[in-house]
């Protein structure tokens, strides 16, 4: 691999492109610690340092931004407005017709439905932005910290819309960003970003793990977690590789003179049909009943009740509602983004069949059997990567979102895997030895 990437630096085109996303990967960086106009600065520091890592129900956005969320930087949003947008219009792409034949018409439909995103994501951002500045000043953003309500120090309207103003154009920024990644770097410009983000977590979060320890100075601890942190990397790794191939054979067909088809293919499907869509939605679901009691300040029944089962991601009833929230949200996804009639429909149209079963209807029922079955371990997967490390990272003092937990897990692995595969098949078609052998 070490060489492959040598070789990939001996490659001018392909030098520049590692380099140019480098830079923008640094500039990313950079933009997550420049704090935005109208912030008490070290008002922030210093409910940082007593939040001691536990984020409560900001958490996972401040994962996805990088830590920059907390921070209350120009990247605090980072990519998640624009991550939202886009499963909000694939969500709708099943629903709106006008949608779904632009999805239909090739580069053209996807560069309009993409236009439609990038509008979405900067009306998300200002919502988004609004609630971010909202929580700051009412002190809610840190709600164990003695100065919360001192980050925010000057409530002028004016100052409001500069800060809202100034996040938007940040997370402008940033998809701008993932686009020039995509379009001039290595590709996968968002995914990329989304990567950096979670990454960027690593040593802070690792290096309190050694310090919360109390085994030979925290070592024991901190080697115990990078033990159980490759264990999941590799099986995540094997799981996200694993596929069933459906085999295809299409009929041959003579136009003129000449024949076209008879050759054998396949349909992979893969075993994690979803990939992490299910555990974001899942999260975000459960998020919202602890939202709801943070920004109330209720002292009811229902709301202690919420923050002693819901909120808690140690109770039992978290745990619960969790795993069979993502089983829920897997088949729920594979269903709108995989459509076997569709399928079974291009299959008829170009001479294509399943060896044994029939074309058409019976073609699409047996995609359809063959997704149910293997989209039941996957989810089941799912639910343990999710919630096995982060049960077992609870007995060394590590929070529900770090770094080796289910969402960044899978996120990690599934961009790393793509990347290395897009400059694999660059060194292919110079005939270099790819990464993947």
């Amino acid at each position: 691999m070490l060489t492959a990437f040598a070789r990939a630096f001996k490659t001018p085109d392909l030098r520049k492109k590692l380099l140019f996303t480098l830079a923008i990967i640094v500039l990313y960086r950079v933009g997550t610690h420049i704090p935005i106009p109208g912030v008490d600065y070290t008002a922030v520091q210093a409910c940082v340092d007593q939040a001691s890592g536990n984020q409560g129900i900001f958490g996972l956005v401040n994962m996805f931004s990088g830590g920059a969320l907390l921070q209350i930087t120009i990247f605090a949003l980072g990519i998640m407005p624009y991550i939202t947008a886009s499963i909000i219009l694939q969500l709708l792409t099943v629903v709106i017709p006008r949608l779904e034949a632009l999805k239909k018409e090739g580069q053209s439909g996807t560069a309009k439905i993409t236009q439609y995103t990038r509008y979405l994501t900067v009306a998300l951002a200002i919502l988004q932005g609004t609630g971010l500045v909202a929580t700051a000043r009412s002190g809610a953003l840190f709600s164990g910290c003695t100065v919360a309500s001192q980050i925010v120090p000057d409530r002028a309207i004016f100052t409001t819309i500069v800060m809202v103003v100034t996040m938007t154009a940040g997370t402008a920024m940033v998809m701008w960003l993932g686009e020039l990644i995509t379009d001039r770097g290595i590709g996968n410009g968002m995914s990329i970003l989304m990567f950096i983000s979670i990454a960027a977590t690593f040593p802070s979060a690792l290096w309190a793990i050694k310090k919360t320890g109390t085994l030979a100075g925290g070592w024991i601890e901190f080697g115990t977690v990078i033990l159980v942190g490759l264990v999941m990397v590799g099986l995540v790794v094997f799981v996200e590789q694993a596929q069933r191939r459906i085999p295809v054979q299409y009929a041959k067909r003579m136009i003129g003179r000449r024949a076209y088809g008879g050759t054998s293919t396949y349909i992979p499907l893969k075993v994690n049909q979803a990939g992490v869509i299910p555990v974001i939605f899942a999260s975000s679901l459960l998020y919202i009943p602890a939202l709801i009691v943070q920004f109330t300040g209720s002292k009811a029944g229902w709301s202690t009740w919420i923050q002693q089962n819901l909120a808690s991601p140690s109770a039992p009833v978290h745990i619960t509602f969790y795993f069979f929230l993502i089983v829920f949200f897997a088949f729920f996804y594979v269903a709108i983004s995989f459509n076997p009639e569709e399928v079974a429909d291009n299959m008829k149209k170009y001479g294509g069949f399943i060896p044994g079963i029939r074309a058409g209807r019976p073609t699409a029922e047996y995609l359809s059997y063959v997704l149910n079955r293997i989209t039941w371990p996957g989810s089941l997967y799912l639910g343990l990567i999710a919630l096995v490390p982060t049960m077992a990272l609870a007995g060394f003092g590590a929070d529900q979102n770090f770094p080796f937990g289910g969402t960044s897990i899978l996120i990690i692995v599934g961009v790393g895997l793509e990347t290395v595969k897009q400059i694999e098949s660059q060194l292919q078609q110079r005939n270099y030895e790819g990464f993947l052998r």
